[in-house]
């Protein structure tokens, strides 16, 4: 009987072990698009330095590769690169040694004049996101339409509007700018309980500030409980 006790005990530290070898994948600037020829990063934060997380990636020229691997630079756990590419919207992670996985995102990377500035990690359920239509050019702040599956939402005076109790059906979001073009499509990542260990999110939510021009405006998240 103790012996049994002793092995699920053991059992259980494997366990806890495991659960909590997990990587944070996090994105600077903190959103899911980009212009091309901005600087991004992206890091694996390691609960276990011994874990060995490497970022990889699937876009339209590279499958499952690692950074430094013929792509970007690559720095500790973080890999960087001063200009991104239109051909390098795709998805990425950080996988370990042993083949285990953080939650991915995807980054979408135009050559176009206005982009959706939304959250690139998962929110709650429930949440209020504030998005954000941005030129590449200041000013950056400009009247902008918001679309959902291609229909209009509303149009915002200064370019930012709220989604209010967001769900996991707020996918097909995009933006326009009179003048100045439409963005991509982005789709915001849902979960509908805590989120994965294997995703760090910041208590905020917010976009960091982009190198260019130093006039981001901010992703928002409010929380309702």
């Amino acid at each position: 009987m103790e012996g049994t006790s002793v092995l699920r005990l053991l059992a259980l530290i494997s366990l806890l072990s495991c659960s909590t070898n997990q990587a944070g994948l996090t994105v600077s600037p903190s959103r899911s698009q980009f212009f091309e020829g901005e600087s991004v990063s992206l890091s694996c934060e390691e609960d276990d330095s011994s874990a060995g997380w490497t970022l990889r990636r699937n876009t339209t020229g590279d499958t499952r590769t690692q950074c430094g691997d013929g792509w970007w630079r690559k720095e500790g756990s973080t890999c960087k690169t001063s200009s991104i590419g239109e051909h390098e919207s795709g998805v990425y992670w950080c996988e370990s040694r042993e083949g285990a996985s953080s939650s991915s995102v995807q980054l979408t990377v135009t050559g176009g004049s206005v982009i959706l500035q939304s959250p690139v990690l998962p929110v709650m359920e429930g949440d209020d996101v504030t998005l954000s239509c941005r030129t590449k050019t200041p000013p950056s702040s400009l009247p902008a339409a918001f679309y959902k599956d291609g229909s209009l939402i509303r149009t915002e005076p200064a370019g930012h509007m709220t989604l209010h109790q967001v769900t996991s059906s707020d996918e097909g979001l995009s933006c326009s700018i009179s003048g100045h073009g439409e963005s991509p499509s982005s789709r915001i990542s849902v979960s509908g309980s805590d989120l994965s260990p294997s995703v760090k999110k910041t208590p905020s939510t917010q976009a960091e500030p982009v190198p260019d021009d130093g006039d981001d405006d901010e992703i928002t998240t409010k929380h309702h409980f």
